[in-house]
């Protein structure tokens, strides 16, 4: 069975899936949003649902907890859809979670460029969509969403009126869905090229179809404004800087210069185009190659930065992973601390589910301790209000920004 197979509409025809006895009913009550597959009833007839099936969700009473989508095939084997178990999952309710979501966001920005939807914090579980404009890039990294797709497009389309919408059926979210990667224009044209985004008085370049993500991260906004703040007058060391990232809004704060660092030559291409796109090209360098060699090299260069940034991938992605990761982040801390100058600072940052942020600002100042510096924590920051955190699911507050200022 896959998405594509039917899913009953009619919700007097909707399967029925039940928690175990021992399950803990109370947290789904009062908000968290997922099922585990140790906590439900596997019996045949629920091990048969297809990926992305609609249920009514009942505890071990029989008393009904809400509408669930259900996936056997994933560890999270159901997910909280409304707490209305009747209700109809169609364009309208789509329209309906995305107006809310989208009250905010106007409230928030006055140009179009956000996160429109955050996944289970604006009540589409599994589902991310970020906003360029007039165009809009869906992840439906859940079998619910991509069974409900034509739904959710056309009501994007309506609430926001977007000209044309891509699908980025890419990333590990998918993979434990059991679904294929896949990139499509689901409506309208996709760009010609590289969209400029406009950002903290900066210009970036975002690749729509061929790029990481969506294309674009905002969820460091707040952060690059606060780092462009340190960056007055100095220079400035962005690792791991994707299309820009930190370095765009250093120069745009101010900076003196700023050198970007990434192990990808199409986004550091895009990174230099967004940096003479905002004016800043004479003040703007590029270094190609792995983040842990170029921080030993500048080392060995006796290089010295007012700001060095570090905002790597997810070294711990999930549990398993979570002593390797943490001892990236302790190494990374560890080469970068002795770039900074005297009184400098460095911004360490983490967007693995895993470490939580005690745990990565252990790592981060052992790292800085090791690399022979002492400093002080001058400011803990967190995703952008664009991407709100669900506060019954830790997991949704999974970005992490740590400023030291470091001694001499």
């Amino acid at each position: 069975m896959n998405p594509s197979d039917p899913i009953p509409a009619d919700p007097l025809k909707r399967p029925v899936v039940r928690l175990r006895p021992k399950a803990e009913a109370r947290a789904l009550r009062h908000g968290y949003p997922w099922v585990y597959a140790d906590e439900l009833v596997l019996d045949r007839r629920t091990s048969a649902l297809p990926p992305g099936a609609l249920a009514v969700l009942e505890d071990a009473e029989r008393r009904p907890l809400g509408l669930v989508t259900v996936n056997p095939a994933s560890k999270i084997v159901a997910r909280m859809l409304d707490r209305d178990p009747g209700a109809e999952v169609n364009e309208a309710w789509f329209v309906a979670r995305l107006s809310r979501a989208l009250s905010l966001r106007d409230r928030l920005y006055a140009a179009p460029f956000y996160r429109l939807a955050h996944a289970e914090a604006d009540g589409l579980p599994g589902v991310v969509i970020d906003r360029f404009g007039e165009v809009a890039v869906v992840q439906p990294n859940a079998a619910w969403a991509e069974a409900h797709l034509d739904a959710l497009v056309a009501a994007l389309v309506r609430v926001t009126g977007v000209s044309a919408v891509i699908k980025n059926g890419s990333g590990r979210a998918r993979g434990l869905e059991g679904l294929p990667e896949e990139t499509a224009v689901v409506h309208g044209a996709a760009p010609a090229g590289p969209l400029p985004v406009p950002m903290n008085g900066a210009t970036y370049m975002a690749d729509l179809t061929g790029g990481q993500k969506t294309g674009l991260f905002f969820d460091q906004r707040e952060n690059h404004a606060f780092a462009a703040r340190l960056a007055k007058g100095g220079r400035v060391l962005d690792v791991f800087t994707h299309v820009g990232g930190f370095a765009l809004a250093a120069l745009a704060g101010g900076a003196e210069h700023a050198l970007a660092v990434d192990a990808s030559a199409p986004a550091l291409a895009l990174a230099g185009a967004g940096a003479k796109a905002s004016g800043f090209a004479d003040r703007f360098a590029t270094r190609q190659g792995d983040a842990f060699a170029v921080l030993e090299d500048l080392g060995r260069e006796g290089a010295l930065f007012d700001l060095v940034i570090c905002d790597p991938p997810a070294f711990a992605p999930a549990k398993p992973a979570l002593e390797a990761g943490l001892r990236a982040y302790e190494r990374i801390a560890r080469l970068a601390a002795p770039l900074v100058a005297p009184g400098g600072s460095l911004v360490l940052c983490s967007c693995s589910h895993a470490a939580d942020l005690s745990a990565f600002r252990n790592a981060s100042a052992r790292g800085i301790g090791r690399g022979g510096r002492r400093g002080q924590l001058i400011y803990t920051g967190f995703a952008g209000p664009d991407h709100p955190v669900l506060p019954q699911l830790a997991e949704s507050g999974y970005l992490k920004a740590l400023a030291f200022r470091l001694d001499g």
